[in-house]
């Protein structure tokens, strides 16, 4: 059999998804945890997405009230850039070539992680012939990816690259409140918009091994001013774990049937919820233009909003019972969206009509 040069010794890898609400903790357990694994023998790849995407593909420092989901087309393009680098690293761990880059925020990513690699000495070099850099090569790596992974589909993404080249796959969810989120995101020296962090909150699905069978190497810690070592000690049992029990590329589909689900609903939720926003924005515009009162905007935008939270939740519901959303199937996303979409838009005319004929109560 022919040997393929360059080629990574893959045995003895694990990806770790860090998932968690901004300000949560993660950066700061991504640098606490070396050491530890050093003392295991373990090498460490910290990938931190804020330090490899770009501030403009979050875009959250906007003013707008949406900029939740204003910022989720562009973060998922830049998001999907990361992976592809990584997917990359792995297949040969040589600094990845931007070649297939179409343009220049991508070659920005494939620079911006070949650097971070590099700076982590996780790289192969010219070094590698010393005996010194052949032990540390042979030694176990774990990749340890830091964000907020706030949807399975996300990290679902990540636990394919796994199963792909049969590595170790687990996933570390901090729990933290939050007020302490946003108390200490207002600590920082570049916070983020807190109507974010808020909203982030609301969509956030920690791991569920019982209802996603490949999140069942996952930990739930809880967020403190500082890791105790009893918290240290369970987390490097369970990347021991995963560099013990790596994934098959063969398994049966029945978890990644129900991943498809999630991410095919998230989807659907996703894009009516910008719909919703654009029609809730609209006629908020049309009422002010109307020159309605203060009171009744505020009463019309609190209906609007709560009517926007029900109508997202039952249909995400909907699509997780068997919604026809799922790939394979010949569905129109776009019809499917359009038809919900009517609904909300019916629903939203009936209180907008309602507060229209309200009689004008006196100051």
């Amino acid at each position: 059999m022919d040997v393929v040069p360059d080629k990574m010794e893959r045995s003895g890898i694990c990806l770790c998804v860090l998932c968690g609400l901004p300000a949560a903790g993660k950066s700061t357990l991504a640098q606490t945890l070396p050491s530890y694994a050093r003392k295991k023998g373990w090498r460490m790849f910290i990938l931190s997405y804020d330090e490899i995407i770009p501030e403009e593909g979050y875009g959250l420092r906007k003013e707008e009230s949406d900029a939740f989901m204003d910022t989720q087309s562009s973060w998922k393009a830049y998001r999907q850039q990361v992976l592809r680098c990584l997917d990359a690293y792995l297949e040969s761990e040589n600094a990845p070539v931007g070649g297939t880059c179409t343009n220049r925020g991508d070659w920005d990513i494939w620079v911006r992680f070949a650097r971070t690699a590099q700076d982590q000495q996780v790289l192969k070099s010219a070094d590698d012939s010393f005996p010194q850099m052949s032990r540390m090569k042979s030694q176990p790596l774990v990749v340890l990816l830091d964000d907020n992974f706030y949807y399975p589909s996300m990290r679902y993404e990540v636990y394919q690259v796994a199963r792909k080249y049969s590595l170790g796959f687990c996933q570390l969810y901090l729990q933290c409140p939050l007020n302490s989120c946003l108390t200490r995101n207002r600590m920082r020296s570049c916070p983020l918009p807190e109507e974010v962090i808020v909203e982030m909150a609301k969509r956030i699905e920690p791991p569920n091994p019982l209802k996603n069978p490949w999140e069942q190497n996952s930990l739930t810690m809880t967020s403190t001013v500082s890791f105790s070592q009893q918290d240290m000690e369970l987390l490097i049992q369970l990347l021991g774990a995963a560099l013990e029990n790596p994934l098959t590329p063969i398994q049966d589909n029945t978890d990644q049937k129900e991943a498809a689900r999630q991410c095919c609903a998230s989807s659907v939720v996703h894009q009516a919820d910008q719909a919703c926003r654009r029609l809730v924005s609209q006629a908020m515009k049309d009422a002010k233009e109307c020159k309605w009162t203060a009171r009744t905007m505020r009463s019309l935008a609190a209906e609007l909003n709560q009517l926007k939270t029900k109508f997202l939740e039952d249909l995400r519901k909907q699509a997780l019972q068997g919604y026809p959303t799922c790939p394979g199937e010949t569905v129109n996303m776009e019809l499917v969206v359009s038809r919900a979409v009517g609904v909300f838009d019916q629903q939203k005319e009936d209180i907008i009509r309602k507060h229209a004929t309200e009689p004008v109560k006196p100051l």
